[in-house]
């Protein structure tokens, strides 16, 4: 048997606590506590008051202020909590408590509460561009935003196309991603923004844009992400113009907001059901190097590598630490020239007349233990993916290495996995 404790509230549609009905103040309270209490509210169908007011749901009489049951079902460590706090409340009615004996208490984990509406959790009046700006506009909206896509409205407001990071370097022609012209010298990026400035949005945008509605439901929209493979959506009013931007990082915030401690509910030997761990979600062919790779080799496994980056383990096959395009570019800074033609997929071979000397010759000398980044976030195969979603949320992360209970290099998630298998799709 559990420990449990049963509030009732006996109360009328009339009452008001904090400017809102009183049934709805204590829903609301009891949901933004996030503890394994469920809380239901019935309406009466007639009843009478101390003040002998007495009502009834009949049709030939009129109806008002019917009675109004609140039952909330808690453990009782929370109880005397959760009472002090209605009573604080000043809730107009009778607040009576039971001891309540669960032979068992199960639930259903469903990642983000299915009320949500997407006008709910979208980033409103987004940034946005026009067709006919030319493509250095939205490099340079793009540069100042924790976004990589923007979208593309016509003269009236209404969404026509998406212009991503993707876009602009397949069908753009800029060389390399934002997060690498970000960190470049400025002569450099002056020179990426000065050729792309002769090209226009609508030459390179991705069309027709995938909308959706600020009305619709967000698990909808979510299964228009993963169903279209979408990172975002423009989101449009009743009248088609846009109104804002529904990323995968929006939903993540959404669920840092809303999802329980589950682990809290299992030490309460609540049965959750449907819970997923980072081990089900887990990309297991990340490339690994040894220390004493050469750094040439690791500059073709990422060329190779849409996760781009390689991590960098030991005999034991544990975690040293992580390289990625944009580390190799920091620490070859002064070769930046070089470098960059390495990073922008330029098919030469290493040894060519393109490369300095001195860029050749560190080329050739430098192993991956001298340039990983040995500053890593890990979560652990047992991590809850909730856990890990809000990991990569605060720390502004696209993925994240895995790491078994003795450090072991197990593999990546991504953002794309945490959204599939948090609505139960395969990876």
């Amino acid at each position: 048997m559990l420990n449990y404790k049963a509030i009732e509230i006996f109360t009328s549609e009339e009452a008001r606590c904090r400017n809102m009905p009183v049934a709805d103040a204590v829903i609301r309270y009891i949901r933004d506590l996030k503890i394994t209490a469920r809380c239901i509210v019935t309406r009466g169908i007639a009843g009478c008051y101390e003040t002998g007011e007495a009502v009834t749901g009949r049709l030939e009489v009129l109806s008002f202020n019917m009675p109004i049951r609140i039952y909330i079902v808690l453990p009782a460590t929370d109880a005397e909590t959760v009472l002090a706090a209605l009573d604080d409340m000043y809730i107009d009615g009778i607040i009576v408590l039971h001891d309540f004996n669960v032979v068992s208490h199960r639930v259903r984990n469903a990642f983000f509460p299915r009320q949500l509406l997407v006008r709910d959790v979208m980033t409103p009046d987004p940034k946005s561009i026009s067709p006919d700006r030319p493509l250095s506009d939205a490099v340079g909206l793009l540069l100042s935003s924790i976004f990589t896509g923007l979208p593309v409205i016509d003269d009236q407001g209404r969404p026509v196309g998406v212009i991503t990071q993707s876009d602009l370097i397949t069908r753009g022609g800029m060389p390399l991603r934002l997060g690498l012209l970000a960190v470049s010298e400025k002569d450099r990026l002056a020179a990426v923004l000065e050729k792309l400035a002769a090209r226009h949005v609508a030459e390179a945008m991705t069309t027709p844009a995938i909308i959706i509605a600020s009305d619709r439901r967000l698990s909808e929209a979510v299964d228009l992400m993963l169903e279209k493979g979408a990172k975002r959506l423009p989101v449009v009013d009743e009248n088609g113009r846009l109104s804002g931007m529904l990323s995968r990082l929006d939903i993540f915030r959404t669920v840092m907001r809303e999802a329980p401690d589950w682990k809290a509910f299992q030490a309460q030997a609540v049965e959750v059901d449907h819970l997923k761990r980072v081990k089900d979600i887990l990309r297991r062919d990340t490339r690994t190097v040894s220390p004493d790779t050469p750094i040439e080799e690791v500059i073709r496994i990422i060329d190779q590598n849409d996760i781009q980056r390689v991590a960098v383990v030991d005999t034991d096959n544990r975690l040293m630490g992580l390289i990625s395009d944009h580390d190799l570019l920091s620490f070859f800074k002064q070769d930046q020239e070089g470098i960059w033609g390495l990073l922008a997929r330029v098919k030469q071979a290493f040894s060519s007349d393109a490369h300095t000397g001195d860029l050749r010759n560190r080329l050739a000398d430098t192993l991956a233990a001298t340039v990983m980044n040995t500053d890593l976030i890990t979560v652990r195969e047992e991590t809850l993916i909730e856990e890990a979603i809000m990991v990569m949320t605060e720390k502004a992360l696209k993925r994240l290495p895995v790491v078994d209970e003795d450090d072991r290099f197990k593999g990546m998630i991504s953002r794309d996995s945490l959204l599939r298998t948090g609505f139960g799709k395969s990876s």
